[in-house]
């Protein structure tokens, strides 16, 4: 399995508190079967996201766990927040933030103030040449209660990453619910662990390929787990997706999902 949301560099962020807990989180990783790791710090107005530091630290990182033979390949992403400034960083140099320098940007909204117009900005995104990945929606309070807003970035192209705790309902009843409505609707494309330590926000990711697989089919889990962000991981497009369900009611029948979606 891929991860491609995880707080592992330490001392970058809210995540990992020291290079022992790195590889900590590291070794769980590897055992629940992740082989792919994205670093994805905070950038925001807490946390400064400097590349060439994140480079050396996932470079120092790769070279213990390899040591160690902690079958983990590493990558560099980041949690990007929609900041005035994040922004413009971003449409000044696209591949900045992006994973491994590739099309593919995960975008964490505000939990309370979500703009009216922000299709505007991924839509100046992706004329930029990124693909925005929406993540965890299901944990955001003003999308918790007014979901049909996501209707609108899906319609345009925007992916959708959730939260494999949320999945397996270790962030709340309403993280969940929300979480299996879009699973069950198929507006889901990758699954993330959002790792933060060994604990409370563990990398864990089997049991929700798991519970997906079980009550969605196990080619959608493999989608979510493997295809979808290993595809995301190397920059290569995606492959064939599920037809969304619900998403193009009022829109013509017969033309596919790839079909509007690139109509616009």
């Amino acid at each position: 399995m891929i991860d491609i949301h995880h707080h592992l560099l330490w001392n970058q962020d809210d995540g990992a508190t020291s290079l022992d807990l790195s590889l900590e989180m590291a070794r769980l990783a590897a055992a629940d079967g992740i082989t792919h790791v994205a670093c994805t710090p905070h950038a925001n107005g807490h946390w400064n996201y400097v590349p060439e530091i994140i480079d050396e630290k996932i470079a120092q990182l790769q070279r213990l766990i390899t040591t160690e033979g902690i079958q983990l390949k590493l990558g560099r992403g980041c949690d990007f927040h929609m900041s005035y400034d994040n922004i413009q960083h971003a449409h000044e140099d696209p591949t900045r933030f992006s994973i491994n320098r590739g099309s593919y940007l995960l975008i964490e909204i505000p939990d309370f103030t979500v703009p009216r117009t922000l299709g505007e900005t991924f839509y100046q995104m992706q004329l930029d040449g990124l693909i925005p990945i929406l993540t965890h929606p299901e944990r955001n309070p003003t999308l918790q209660n007014e979901p049909d807003r996501i209707v609108e970035w899906l319609r345009a192209g925007v992916l959708v990453q959730v939260t494999a705790g949320s999945v397996t309902g270790h962030m709340g009843r309403k993280a969940e619910k929300m979480a299996h409505d879009l699973l069950s609707k198929r507006w889901v494309h990758f699954l993330a662990t959002d790792a933060h330590n060994v604990s409370s926000r563990p990398p864990k990711l089997r049991d929700a390929h798991n519970l997906v697989a079980q009550k969605y089919t196990p080619e959608y889990a493999h989608l979510l787990c493997v295809s979808n962000p290993l595809a995301a991981f190397n920059n290569t497009p995606l492959g064939p997706q599920p037809e969304p369900i619900d998403l193009y009611e009022d829109e013509e029948p017969g033309r596919s999902w790839w079909q509007r979606l690139l109509r616009r």
